[in-house]
């Protein structure tokens, strides 16, 4: 379980959240919505520990990750941020391998490599593995870090969950592969340890993939649960201004503008 208790965090007189509150449970497809400014990056680098709430606390396993080592987090817990660029000629490989640096000093193991491959094939980037990495199109680039992160957290950790953050990871796909992710994070999540928690701008992506939703305005929870209790008509339109039609078809949730 990946929870936050009462969150606050302001840069100056902005509050960026107020005393927000998530449980992200293991499993579930977990994903954070809302209109640009209302916090949900804020959230994600604070339920990551990139940045430290000024009131309240992050949990990871019920433990605070305030009394988390670095190292000891970055074993268990991945990151996929908004910013992929690198500044190196890194090959695509090189750049997979990355995310098993905190499992091993000097030389990765035959179980790193392993997972790198595994990661690699996953994605679909396997062909492209000796690539620069730089010379990759941005989607490219995207996919690279889908195995790169997953890579890192490849591996079951005996007592402990294993946590996947993503920060907006539909920047720069195309409409198929932003379909082909979201179903690979479903298959991911077959595993019943991992926690899965992310930010997304499509609604009607959140509506069909999302397990669970957190719906942030103005730095604070609007809704919170499942799609057909975050997703109204009354919801959408305090949150975006704009008043939607919403559709239920063969189950799943559509939403016109």
């Amino acid at each position: 379980m990946l929870s936050g208790e009462n969150i606050s965090y302001a840069i100056g007189h902005k509050q960026l959240l107020e005393e927000v509150s998530v449980a992200f449970p293991p499993g579930k497809l977990n994903l954070i919505i809302g209109p640009n400014g209302a916090g949900k990056s804020t959230l994600i680098n604070v339920l990551c520990n990139q940045l430290r709430p000024q009131q309240g606390a992050v949990f990871y396993d019920q433990k605070n990750s305030a009394q988390i080592s670095v190292g000891e987090l970055a074993r268990k817990r991945a990151v996929l941020s908004q910013n992929i660029e690198l500044a190196f000629p890194l090959t695509v490989a090189e750049v997979v391998m990355m995310g098993r640096y905190p499992h091993f000093s000097g030389q990765p193991t035959d179980k790193d490599q392993a997972a790198v491959a595994a990661a690699m094939h996953f994605f679909d980037v396997w062909d492209m593995a000796g690539r620069n990495y730089m010379t990759l199109s941005g989607g490219e680039k995207q996919r690279t870090h889908f195995a790169r992160v997953v890579a890192q957290i490849w591996y079951p950790i005996p007592g402990s969950c294993r946590y996947l953050v993503l920060d907006e990871p539909l920047t720069f796909l195309d409409v198929y592969y932003q379909f082909d992710f979201m179903h690979k994070i479903k298959e991911l999540l077959r595993q019943p340890d991992l926690v899965v928690a992310g930010v997304v701008h499509d609604l009607n992506l959140a509506a069909k993939f999302a397990d669970q939703l957190v719906l942030l305005h103005q730095g604070k929870i609007l809704a919170s649960g499942d799609k057909e209790t975050v997703l109204t008509a009354e919801n959408i339109k305090t949150a975006y201004s704009m008043e939607p039609v919403i559709r239920k078809e063969q189950g799943e949730l559509h939403l016109f503008f």
